[in-house]
């Protein structure tokens, strides 16, 4: 699945093509897709009107247009193309956007779990996504005593509560192995027994990583492509995600594959020992 870099990564492209174009009409394949308004009401509403900017909260990217916000999450495959009206359509193209460059952008989706919300603007902070979901890594507001408070009652082990989206935004299995790995916290360890100085750690390492993985474009995994064919290179400075059996780079140690919450987690047991 996208995570945070993989979703700024694709939302940096799409300013790129896209800003200042008008959406002419909108054909929809898949109704699915559409999780509010119904389909009529998304079609309807979204005619003529100008994508003027294009955002990101957490995994979610915002179209910015005149009077709504269009809302996207692309879950486990979904993903952007800017294609010509006469090349043929896709079977896993579901939404196309036709814009007044006479260019459609194309919504693909093989596992077709995204979705999309059209919101009045006005309304953002009535309904929505956004309502319950944490603080961006890079919010002022996130700090030691912000996460102190939000995991007092969760004897959850920390590497589930990284993966909660009402706590911090973004952050998804392979970089909260690799936050955990830098911040020496065992991922078992239960959230409400972590010092100051340990949530001190993951917030710094959260930013670290997050920012060196925008910076080289997401890691590449079979589910992602951005809309300008990048593919990420953060693969290459994972310590050990997907590294089972191989030797930590810092102490030599065997890198251990467990379950936490149902996810494949990956650690180092002398790094992060469970203390």
């Amino acid at each position: 699945m996208p995570e945070l870099p993989e979703v700024e990564t694709v939302v940096r492209g799409l300013r790129e093509k896209v800003v200042g174009r008008i959406i002419k009409k909108v054909n929809i394949y898949y109704d699915n897709i559409i999780e509010y308004p119904d389909v009529c009401s998304f079609q309807k509403k979204i005619k003529n009107q100008k994508i003027n900017e294009i955002n990101r909260y957490g995994k979610w990217i915002i179209f910015v247009l005149d009077y709504y916000y269009l809302l996207s999450h692309l879950r486990m495959e979904g993903k952007y193309f800017l294609k010509s009206p006469n090349e043929k359509m896709d079977k896993h193209e579901h939404v196309t956007f036709l814009l007044d460059n006479n260019l459609e952008l194309r919504y693909m989706d093989v596992r077709k779990f995204g979705k999309m919300q059209l919101i009045e603007k006005e309304d953002i902070n009535k309904i929505g996504p956004f309502l319950n979901m944490g603080l961006e890594p890079w919010d002022k507001k996130l700090n030691r005593t912000y996460l102190k408070e939000k995991l007092k009652k969760k004897k959850l082990p920390i590497k589930s509560c990284l993966l909660d989206q009402r706590i911090i935004v973004g952050i998804g299995n392979i970089y909260a192995d690799e936050i955990l790995f830098l911040s020496k916290i065992n991922p078992l360890k239960e959230a409400n027994s972590l010092s100051l100085e340990e949530l001190e750690r993951i917030i710094d390492n959260t930013k670290l990583v997050l920012e060196k993985a925008i910076e080289k474009g997401g890691t590449t995994i079979r589910s992602y492509t951005s809309l300008n064919g990048i593919h990420g290179l953060f693969q290459q400075e994972l310590y050990v995600h997907s590294k089972e059996g191989q030797k930590c780079l810092i102490c030599g140690s065997d890198i251990l594959k467990i379950k936490v919450g149902g996810r494949g987690t990956y650690y180092c047991p002398k790094c992060q020992k469970n203390s």
